[in-house]
């Protein structure tokens, strides 16, 4: 991980097994995550792999949404899952809460 940066920000998740992860680096300065942002930290893990952990946004703070310690080379591959779900998740509520908000203001006229 590049000096001067707390993390990667995930920008888009590839739906297939082995696709990518595509990420931007995420300053240290940077502010809190935005809701249903997600927040990858890698370093190198001993003897051997990669200690990596993954924060999420939510409306009032971030939380720790999972860790995979002493993780292989390949460890995109093993992520990848979990934050696909957890990003199909965090939209499907995004839009629920829209259309709640909705409906109440329609219950409300």
């Amino acid at each position: 991980m590049p000096a001067g940066v707390r993390g990667a920000l995930v920008q888009s998740i590839s739906p297939l097994p082995d696709g990518p992860l595509d990420i931007t680096w995420l300053p240290a300065d940077a502010p809190r995550l935005p809701p249903g942002r997600i927040r990858l930290h890698w370093e190198p893990a001993s003897p051997a792999g990669w200690n990596i952990t993954a924060h999420l946004g939510l409306p009032t703070t971030e939380v720790l949404l999972a860790t995979w310690p002493n993780a292989p080379d390949t460890w995109p591959r093993l992520v990848r899952p979990t934050l696909y779900e957890v990003t199909g998740l965090c939209a499907a509520l995004g839009v629920a809460t829209t259309a709640l908000g909705l409906a109440n203001h329609l219950a409300g006229t």
